[in-house]
Formats: structure tokens, sequence, C-alpha cells
């Protein structure tokens, strides 16, 4: 149906084991990893910080896709670079000066995301649309994984794209939580180009087959 790009989030891998992780992410058709962030205050959790993030920079082959769930995300944008970011998406939500989040992440050679919780209405993106790169949409409310899939979001796919391409902007439209087998095709068919999943492919008893199926959607 379309090109998409699969992005497996190491939130939901073995800890334990997590070059094994990597590796075996490195060996599938997964586009990128997604790296979530999360500060214990702009999310009702805590993940992991720079280190791990490093760690997993050492062995992975593949784009880190790192989504910003954190309060003040500009003191932080460099290191993030540091640490082997490709992309940087930051939260609406969390930016009181987005612009100028934007262009912080593109001045270190990132490409640019924006983050928005499931509530937040696409028209106030119109603003920026032109100056990012991606658009990470939240289908769940961030800080856990597993959560059900709020099926508001394919009309705000639809709605998202029509905001694309009425501005002729080149931006990508991710996906963020409740994707599988079920919602994968339909996100697709709306105009998603970018599907994280994380407990789906990790709980798989096949996860490099998994990401394979969503891949081939």
């Amino acid at each position: 149906m379309a090109n998409v790009l699969i992005a497996p989030s190491v939130l939901s891998a073995d800890f334990a084991n997590l070059e094994r992780d990597v590796k075996m992410i490195n060996s599938s058709k997964a586009d990128w990893f997604h790296i979530d962030i999360m500060d214990g205050v702009f999310v009702p959790n805590i993940s992991f910080g720079f280190p791990v993030m490093q760690a997993i920079n050492k062995h992975a082959a593949k784009p880190l896709d790192v989504h910003l769930m954190i309060v003040n995300p500009e003191k932080y944008i460099q290191t993030f670079k540091d640490s082997g970011a490709a992309n940087i998406s930051v939260h609406y939500e969390a930016c009181t000066h987005l612009h100028r989040t934007i262009y912080q992440i593109k001045d270190v050679g990132c490409k640019a995301g924006i983050a928005i919780n499931p509530h937040t209405p696409i028209h106030l993106l119109k603003d920026v649309i032109k100056d990012i790169d991606l658009v990470c949409m939240m289908s769940v409310n961030p800080g856990f994984g597993g959560q059900k899939f709020i099926e508001h979001t394919y009309q705000k796919v639809r709605d998202l794209k029509q905001l694309i391409q009425e501005n002729n902007a080149n931006v990508l439209i991710e996906i963020d939580g409740g994707v599988n087998e079920v919602t994968g095709p339909k996100l697709v068919q709306a105009g998603a180009d970018v599907l994280v999943a994380g407990n789906y492919v990790f709980s798989a008893k096949d996860p490099v087959a998994t990401i394979e199926q969503l891949k081939n959607i």
C-alpha cells in the first residue's frame, strides 16, 4: 500500500538484554529506533537518560528517532544530538517558544519534529508546518506503553495530511501508541508515514517477523 517506515520503541525492549534487542532491530526491516525520553514531570513516568541512549547508539545501525516527553527540552538539544539523535521531536505542549526550539534542533543538524498529545488540535500546527520535518502524533496519552488506541486518531491523521498538502510542506506523519496489525493498515490508509510500535513488537514470539509484517502494510 505504501512505503511505511517502522520505528520500534526501545522503551519496550528488555533492558537486561538491551544489546541483544538493539541487534535484533538492526537485523530486522525496521527503519529507525524510537527513543522515548520521559522526565516524570511532563508525563507521569521516567524512562531513561543519556547513558542508556548512548549505549543504544553504540550498537544501533539505524537512525535514532528521539521523542522528548520532557519540560524545557531546549536545554538538552545539543546533548541529545551528541548522544546519537538523528531526529528530535519536542512536544507542542512543552515549548513556550516553539519556533526557537525547532531551529535549535535544525542548527545542531537533526531533523525537527513536533509531538502532539491526543487532545491537541491539528490546526495549532499551522504556523510551524513548513518549518518541521515530522509530526509525532500520540494515539495514546503519553507516559506508558501498552495503552488502548484512541480511535479519533484516524481523523486527526487525515486532517494533518490535508494541512501538509495545503501548505505544500514536506512533513512525515508518525503515529506513536497502540500500533498493531489492526490499527497499522488503517493508519497508513489515513496518511501515516511512520509507525512506532513497542509492546506489539517486543512481546511478539518473533519480533523480526512482526516488524516485517508492519513494513509490508
